[in-house]
């Protein structure tokens, strides 16, 4: 492992990517194939949000990432 990993850094860029995705446009695909990238769409962006929203620590060479998966309490 470099020493120069930050794992902040890797949660930024998880966000980043999160983003992108629902940035992303449709390709001009029709019928079954328009509904399997529809839903990879929506499996990246929820393994990427889930990991932007992570909390990240390395510690000892262990990488730790920390996602709070409970419901948001409703204001």
């Amino acid at each position: 492992m470099s020493n120069g990993f930050d794992p902040n850094d890797m949660v930024l860029r998880f966000r980043e990517r999160a983003e992108a995705v629902k940035r992303r446009g449709l390709p001009p695909v029709e019928g079954p194939e328009r509904q399997r990238f529809l839903e990879a769409a929506r499996q990246d962006f929820q393994d990427f949000a889930m990991l932007g929203d992570a909390v990240a620590s390395l510690s000892d060479g262990i990488l730790r990432l920390e996602i709070d998966l409970r419901p948001r309490p409703t204001s």
